[in-house]
């Protein structure tokens, strides 16, 4: 690999290291899930400081050392800055992000991922949609690109909820958000999904436990 490359990518945590420095997990387009060490974004004057944030998608300029990747120069495409005020679409994202840093892995091909998690986002910010909808869409099409979906649905489903599942599996990333559903056919599509995440994900999200408290 070079020393230096750029991709586009999406910061999935960011902590603090030291007394300036930052350790950011990104999702990116080319290289998969990475890991990389902003140093002195921390400070006030430095200029990755506001770009090294959870939730920023730019492209980014790293250098690729012998054994870390080191973060050089952000082009912020969105903040997603939405989410700073709005506590309960920043827990959904948080629990998008999560699950993406869990589920991704370095050197994979993770475009599609990349572009689901995108979409997702900006669904969340955006009024037109039921936060509750947007979750179940990114929970569905989550196990489709990891392969992990089965045609077969279990159970009584109404034909309108079947039909969403097919869209939510045939569709691209960047078309999924572009329906709503009545209350019934949206808790039988959460159903589907939970019904699978069950089977597939041995796995508990710490932030699915405040997801739990909102969606009462």
């Amino acid at each position: 690999m070079e020393q230096y490359f750029q991709d586009d990518a999406l910061i999935l945590k960011a902590e603090p290291i030291g007394e300036y420095d930052r350790r950011l997990v990104l999702l990116t387009k080319d290289h998969g899930k990475i890991s990389a060490f902003a140093k002195g974004a921390r400070r006030p004057t430095n200029k990755l400081m506001g770009s090294t944030d959870m939730f920023c998608f730019g492209l980014f300029k790293f250098y690729a050392g012998q054994n870390s990747y080191s973060l050089v120069d952000v082009s912020v495409k969105n903040y997603f800055g939405e989410l700073r005020d709005d506590m309960n679409g920043a827990m959904y994202g948080m629990y998008f992000l999560e699950v993406m840093e869990y589920m991704t892995r370095e050197n994979n091909d993770e475009e599609q991922l990349l572009k689901l998690l995108y979409q997702s986002l900006r669904a969340i910010v955006s009024p037109e949609f039921n936060n509750k909808l947007v979750r179940a869409i990114f929970e569905i099409k989550t196990m489709v690109l990891q392969g992990e979906w089965k045609s077969e649905i279990k159970g009584s489903f109404s034909e309108t909820a079947l039909y969403a599942v097919d869209y939510i599996v045939k569709q691209k990333p960047e078309k999924l958000f572009s329906f709503g559903l009545k209350e019934s056919v949206l808790n039988e599509l959460i159903l589907i999904a939970e019904d699978r995440k069950r089977t597939l994900w041995h796995h508990e999200f710490n932030s699915e436990e405040m997801l739990k408290i909102l969606e009462i």
